[in-house]
Parts: structure tokens; sequence; C-alpha cells
């Protein structure tokens, strides 16, 4: 006790400031907190339970080796380093390669446009994948996508309980207030990408456009609607940003940008059934109100039970002329690729970690839901329609209670016109990790027959720059974060 004492005492008074702020945390035991995955990525968030590349520290020799080993070493390996699994898709397999058909600078070779513009970067013979952080329109050999087919039988065969099931579908609204709740406004970045993917977005803010009513369905915490108003310098554009989440619909309302000349925000469900309030329209909003209605990454959060009066709300509230710009999950997507067991609930819908729920289209199918007419020829011709199993003479639920979809029953679902639609295929690159992860999206354009809307048609950001007809750019993060 002595000794220690005197040890005190024979400090410094510099040293004994110093140790005050100093810790040990080799033998600390409080808990640390859990890393979270990167806000760009969005959209890869659920069923990540454990790092899938081991991290393991390497042990520092003993000083009195270190010049032996100096002496003993032998040069760098000039190899490349070692690829690793992508969240349990194997680094083997290889994405499918253009052939080198375009010549770069050899001092600048960043295989881009000047200007810059998203989807110029193919993937040719001779290219270094690790390069840049993603490549565009590429897609996969046949052994991935057998991989693919192999993990969705292993997720039919291991399913979401039925009580589970019925949990889930029952309040959604729950799971997203939990999220919003716990996330706040911390988790998705803004999409400033969207003016480029919907170049109409930028058009209805330039102070020469006409009026305009923007219906951003899936508002969540504004990530979307305050980028377009900040951009936004027409005195006669109105956004009304909708969520079923309270929580979410708070969030957009708590922002300092949160201006109600130029933005509403309120808590309506796309899929409400026509007796609810405001008859199941968005409040502050009637029939034929709305020039563009924003659709991204909502529709895949429906049951398919809900598309059909979705599909119907939608074309309520629109404008003769009027669009909506989708863009939303594709089947074969990297984020559908890795689930794992307890997470299907039915072909190509599933439930996230978090509760929230997903739904992997295909093009079409996304054409028969939104394209009524080609849907109403095929029913004339078969009684055993699979999709129409699906959306059809089935109970639509609002807000946690389920009513019958008007006329539903009796009538075609409305044919939207295709104005454009597409695959987007993106390999996403961590090239710290090494990995490679294959994405996939679903993007287009639907509108509503007619010429009442003063709102040009948007185009696709790819059919402005001359590229190849139907593959878009990313989301949040996939565009401009992740990439």
């Amino acid at each position: 006790m002595a000794t220690n004492s005197e040890e005190a005492r024979a400090r410094s008074p510099e040293q004994t400031e110093e140790a005050r702020f100093q810790t040990d945390n080799s033998v600390s035991r409080k808990p640390q907190p859990r890393q979270q995955l990167s806000k760009a990525m969005e959209h890869m968030r659920f069923a990540v339970t454990v790092d899938p590349i081991p991290h393991t520290s390497t042990p520092t020799p003993p000083s009195d080796l270190l010049d032996s080993t100096q002496e003993t070493s032998q040069p760098p390996s000039t190899s490349p380093p070692t690829e690793n699994d992508a969240y349990g898709v194997p680094a083997s397999f290889a994405p499918i390669r253009n052939p080198a058909s375009r010549s770069h600078d050899p001092s600048n070779n960043q295989k881009r446009t000047d200007p810059f513009a998203f989807g110029s970067r193919y993937l040719e013979e001779g290219d270094n994948i690790f390069e840049f952080n993603a490549w565009d329109h590429v897609t996969v050999d046949s052994t991935y996508k057998a991989f693919s087919e192999e993990q969705y039988t292993r997720q039919r065969q291991d399913p979401v309980s039925e009580f589970d099931r019925q949990r889930f579908n029952a309040h959604p609204e729950k799971w997203w207030n939990v999220f919003y709740k716990n996330n706040k406004t911390n988790f998705f970045k803004n999409r400033k990408w969207l003016a480029q993917e919907f170049p109409i977005l930028a058009e209805v803010g330039k102070p020469d456009a006409p009026p305009a009513v923007i219906l951003e369905v899936g508002a969540g915490a504004g990530n979307s609607a305050f980028p377009i108003l900040q951009r936004n310098s027409n005195t006669a554009l109105k956004m009304h940003a909708c969520d079923f989440s309270q929580k979410a619909v708070d969030l957009i309302r708590q922002n300092i940008l949160y201006d109600t000349q130029y933005i509403q925000a309120d808590v309506w469900d796309v899929a409400a059934s026509p007796d609810s309030e405001n008859a199941g329209l968005p409040p502050g909003l009637r029939e034929n109100s709305v020039d563009v209605v924003l659709m991204i990454f909502i529709f895949s959060a429906l049951h398919p039970r809900q598309w059909d009066q979705a599909v119907r709300n939608i074309w309520r509230v629109l404008k003769p002329g009027g669009q909506v710009l989708f863009r939303d999950y594709g089947r074969g997507d990297l984020a559908q690729v890795r689930f794992k067991k307890g997470r299907w609930m039915e072909e190509n819908f599933y439930v996230r970690g978090d509760g929230t729920r997903v739904y992997f289209f295909e093009q079409d199918e996304l054409e028969e839901i939104w394209g009524g007419r080609e849907r109403a020829q095929r029913e004339e011709h078969t009684d055993a329609d699979d999709l129409t199993g699906k959306t059809e003479h089935l109970q639509i639920r609002g807000h946690g209670q389920e009513s019958q979809a008007s006329g539903t029953s009796r009538e075609h679902r409305p044919a939207f016109e295709i104005a454009h639609i597409g695959v987007d295929r993106r390999m996403l690159v961590n090239r710290q990790r090494r990995l490679k992860m294959y994405r996939c999206w679903m993007q287009a354009v639907f509108r509503k027959p007619g010429q009442d809307s003063q709102v040009a048609t948007s185009t696709l950001r790819q059919e402005n720059q001359g590229e190849k007809d139907g593959e878009g750019e990313g989301e949040e993060g996939e565009a401009t974060e992740e990439a």
C-alpha cells in the first residue's frame, strides 16, 4: 500500500492529469454498441445478424524477431487480394463482361462520360472489377441464376410461421411506426438522384413551369419530398407527402424545411377502402386533382391482396394525363437472394427482421398490374390466372381493418398506359471488403389516359442519355451513395 502511495506521489502533475482521461478498453466490461450497416445500404438491412467476413487480428511479432523477419522476408506478392462472399453469395460467381469496344485515356481511365452521367459505366473485358464502386447494366450468368433458384427453394422450405404471418400482415403500419421511432431521420439518405432518374421532377420546379400537384406515396421521413422542394422555383408547385406511419408523418412535420405553402404531410394508406375517410383518398385531395404520383420503393411494402385497391386509388386521384413515377425491387435482387430461413411469406414476398414486408417484382408482372388491358385480355381466355387470384375477389386491408374493395368483383382494374418500363441491373462493389453485390430494380412511368394535366410525361434518365431503353439507375445510395 505504501509502495502505491509513493508511486502516485512520484508522478508529475502532467502525468496525473493525463491519466484522468485514459481508459483501458481491454478490461472494460461495458457492452459495446452493435455496429450498424452503412446508411447507404438501407435496402440491405434485413436478416443481417453477423458479419459475413470474419475479422481476426494479426499478432505483432516480438521486437527481437523483427530484424530477422525483415532480413528473410520475401518481396510482396503481386497477386490481387482474395474476393469474399457477399452475404452468402459465393464470390466465384462472375458478371458477364462486354467486349472491349471503347478506348480510354490510360492516364485517366475513368470509364465514364464527361460530364458524369449515371448509367454510363459498362464492365468490359480487361476491366478491374474493384477499380470502381459500381458498374451499370450488369447481367449475371446461368450459374448465378441457378444459385438464386436454389436459395428460393430453401426459403420456401422454411417459411415464416402462420402465427407470424398473421401478425405481420394484420397491422403493417405498426412495424413502420417502430422503425421510424427507432431510426427517426437518421436511416435514409436524401434521394437527390430522383431528378436524374425522372427528369420531369426537375422540369416542374422551374420558375416558368405550370401549376402542379405531386403526391408522394410512402414518403417516409421526407427524403424524396424535401430534395425536390429545395430545388423548386415554381411558386405554384404543391407536394402532398403521405405515409401510413404516423411516426414518419410526424418527422416530416418537424423538419425545419416543412412549409405548409408548398408541402402537406398526412397519414394515408394507399390501399384504403373507398368507404374510409375522404372516400379512401389522401386528406386535402379529391379525384382527378394530382399531376404526378411518386412511388419509390413503396408498392413492394404492400401485400399482393392490396395491389388492386392501391392501383384504383392512384387512378382516382390522378388527373387524366397524370403519371406515376415508379421504382421498386426486381426479382433476383441480392436483397431477395440472401434471405435466410423464417422470412418467406409467399412467392417473392418476405418479411424483414424488423417486421416490415417486401415484394420482388418481374417486368411482365408490373405490366399486368398497372396495364389492366393486358390482364383483362388474359382473363377472357383462362379461369385460373395466378396473379388475378392474388388481387381479385379478396379482402383489402386498410389501417388494420378488412373491407371489401368496392367494385373489385364487378369491374376490371383501371388500365394505365405504360409510357416506359424496364429492368435496372447494377453491380455494386465494396472495394475494401472485396464484395460484389448484384442488384435488380424495376423502373417505370405509368400514365392515366387523357390530357387534363399540364405536366409533360416524364422520360427515364437513360433515354435522355441515348442509352438502352428500360435500364434505370439506382435507389438511395445505389445511384449516388453506395456507388
